[in-house]
């Protein structure tokens, strides 16, 4: 009876494969020609490239977000609409120009998340673990900072006379961000109570610290981080009760306090919930300091829609604040927690979290103009995260392949890590997936070797790139090759003799602004 079972199960999964899994559209050739002679003429409309100078200046990092994560959080956002998913657009893929980008950090062939920002952020590369610093700097070192400095893309920014903002789904003073302001031996030097007391008796300054002090008056800093702003001990404002979110700080400095007293005449700002945030009118704002958590925000599927602000919310705010300044803006803007679900091998977790951050990138498509703002979305590393198996069209993104492996006999799923906290063994054997629920938001998809953090991965990640400039973002590039083409572009930092003639007008504005609308229209239909 079980043989005759197992038949008939066979027989059934069979049929459902062989019955085309796509719309009928498809099977006729004109469906697929037509498709790409549209997308041909909207690459003939880009053969007049946009010399704009860029006014505004928008960097989407999606932390960890590999091309598989691209790929699969494209077909995620599908299937959240009803579709199969794989013809599915996200935001960045619409845009009209792609670059691969060669991580390394100067010491390590896969890299960490800070010596990555440094490149991306101040145009050189550095060493893994340290932030803001020259490779001459050695992590952990306090006595390696002093005279390895490296400023940031948006230091260049705020000198030249724009406003600058950071948004992120981390700590604000988390690896990704702090390379913008702070110049750090060891990312994990978050507040002085993280820091060893050799390196405090040499002078060195916590990250946190660094925030406010190396570039005082940044316009909008979004993000969470709450604890590493008060004293030892102080209870944290949402979670009083929980000892684990008290202040962390020795020297018994109230940054957040200081902060205030600072910019309480400057229209200046602080919240720490979604109701104050949203409760803002942003031509009222010109500074605003935003806490959402003691440490990082929650993860986009166990968020409080109530209580904490989406990074759609926060990029939205954010702008309207920045734009209000005529020479312009530079915003940065971290999907942070992408990085943080496939470390803890939940792959659910991190593909929210990329599509979160696609929609925030829709969001400043509709606040900006292609014709003045150069926006970029790259990756800082990917993950040994992968999918496969041979599944069919509509598959669930987090499903099964459609066989069993040929070898232990058991189904698997699509989505695997190469390593990570998702190796188990049951009586000897790798456990049989179907008897755990492996589509819940924390299922910790297999990995080929046990590991309690899963690992970044060490291939190329992409460049998308849209407006002045951008295709200057074209081939292989250096990973710290970015922020010089988008200072190019904005005419901020060391090039700037391409940006005025003799008369004072602009030499780039070789772009109608007619023909800028067109572009805009056209990435939104396509």
């Amino acid at each position: 009876m079980k043989v005759a079972a197992l038949l008939i199960l066979g027989c059934l999964v069979w049929e459902g494969l062989a019955k085309p899994q796509f719309p009928e559209q498809e099977k006729d050739p004109d469906f697929w020609k037509g498709w790409a002679q549209r997308s041909l003429k909207t690459a003939l409309t880009l053969q007049e490239l946009n010399k704009n100078i860029a006014k505004n200046v928008i960097l989407f990092l999606g932390d960890g977000m590999g091309i598989s994560t691209v790929t699969a959080a494209r077909i995620l956002k599908g299937q959240m609409n009803g579709l199969s998913g794989e013809e599915t657009q996200l935001e960045m893929d619409k845009f009209p120009y792609v670059a691969l980008s060669k991580t390394y950090n100067t010491n390590a062939q896969v890299p960490d998340s800070a010596g990555t920002a440094t490149a991306y952020l101040c145009g050189v590369k550095a060493n893994e673990g340290t932030v803001g610093v020259s490779a001459a700097s050695v992590r952990s070192q306090c006595n390696t900072t002093q005279g390895n400095e490296v400023t940031s893309i948006l230091k260049w920014a705020k000198d030249s006379g724009k406003s600058v903002g950071i948004v992120t789904t981390t700590r604000v003073n988390h690896a990704t961000p702090s390379a913008a302001y702070a110049h750090c031996v060891d990312r994990d030097w978050y507040s002085d109570g993280d820091m060893p007391a050799e390196a405090l008796q040499n002078g060195c300054k916590d990250i946190a610290r660094q925030l406010f002090e190396n570039i005082p008056d940044i316009n909008v800093i979004m993000g969470g981080g709450r604890k590493y702003m008060y004293p030892k001990n102080t209870p944290d404002v949402e979670y009083p009760g929980d000892k684990k979110h008290n202040g962390t700080r020795k020297d018994g400095r109230n940054l957040v306090g200081e902060w205030t007293d600072r910019v309480k005449d400057k229209r200046g700002y602080y919240v720490w919930n979604k109701k104050d945030l949203l409760s803002l009118n942003p031509n009222n704002v010109d500074y605003l300091l935003g806490l959402f958590e003691p440490a990082d925000l929650s993860y986009e599927l166990e968020r409080n829609i109530e209580t904490d602000p989406s990074l759609t919310e926060m990029v939205d705010v954010a702008i309207k604040i920045l734009k209000k300044n005529e020479r312009g803006f530079y915003l940065l803007v971290e999907g942070g927690r992408i990085d943080h679900g496939h470390h803890e091998g939940k792959a659910k977790q991190a593909l929210h979290e990329a599509v979160e951050m696609d929609r925030a990138i829709t969001r400043a498509d509709l606040l900006t103009s292609v014709y003045d703002t150069l926006t970029v979305v790259t990756a800082d590393h990917s993950h040994v995260f992968s999918f496969g198996g041979y599944t069919p069209r509509g598959n669930s993104i987090f499903g099964l392949a459609p066989t069993l492996s040929d070898i232990d006999q058991k189904p698997f799923t699509s989505i695997l890590y190469g390593n990570g906290p998702g190796f188990k063994l049951v009586n000897g054997s790798r456990e049989n997936v179907s008897t755990v629920d492996y589509e819940q938001n924390n299922y910790l998809a297999q990995s080929a070797v046990p590991l309690r953090s899963e690992t970044h991965g060490g291939e190329d990640v992409a460049i998308f790139s849209k407006g002045p400039m951008a295709h200057l973002l074209h081939g292989v590039q250096e990973q710290h090759y970015i922020p010089h083409v988008m200072a190019y572009a904005a005419c901020i930092g060391q090039n700037k003799d391409h940006c005025r003639t003799k008369s004072g007008s602009s030499s780039l504005s070789h772009i109608s602004p007619v023909l800028a609308v067109l572009l805009s229209v056209t990435w939104l239909l396509c």
